[in-house]
């Protein structure tokens, strides 16, 4: 018998493509966290804005405070007992504060300006009209 006949015993059949899965997104994971370490976060950090470095922070920190949600799995240990959760929450809180604030600076700004000239020019001025249609003055008043 072959290691690879030996290694297809130890685990049900059933489950072999959802572990072919998670060896294919470990990879994955590898390549990018390779393709991270490259560039120091110095250098990187140089290169964005304080919005964008604060996102940067957030998704480092909760991929790997995820990461270790999935090491506690594999060790038998109850992830949502454990205080990464508490900590999962706290950073997906910061995660929607930023997204608040990009949110924000995507909405369109109102000028106050142009809006109030608009408004002015819009609105009906019956004093305006009357001086338009009659230079005569109005019957029953008298001129001072």
């Amino acid at each position: 018998m072959s290691e690879d006949d030996s290694n297809l015993e130890e685990y049900p059949t059933e489950i072999h493509d959802y572990l072919a899965t998670f060896e294919k997104s470990l990879g994955s994971v590898d390549e990018m966290l390779k393709t991270m370490m490259s560039v120091s976060r110095s250098e990187l950090l140089q290169k964005l804005d304080p919005l964008e470095q604060a996102k940067l922070d957030l998704v480092s920190v909760y991929t790997l405070n995820s990461m270790f949600w999935v090491y506690l799995a594999t060790q038998g240990i109850n992830p949502k007992e454990h205080p990464v959760k508490q900590e999962l929450e706290r950073i997906r809180t910061y995660m929607n504060k930023v997204k608040e604030i990009t949110d924000k600076k995507k909405a369109s700004r109102l000028d106050k300006g142009a809006a109030s000239r608009f408004v002015k020019n819009a609105l009906w001025e019956p004093n305006a009209e009357k001086e338009h249609t009659s230079k005569t003055p109005a019957k029953g008043k008298k001129k001072q």
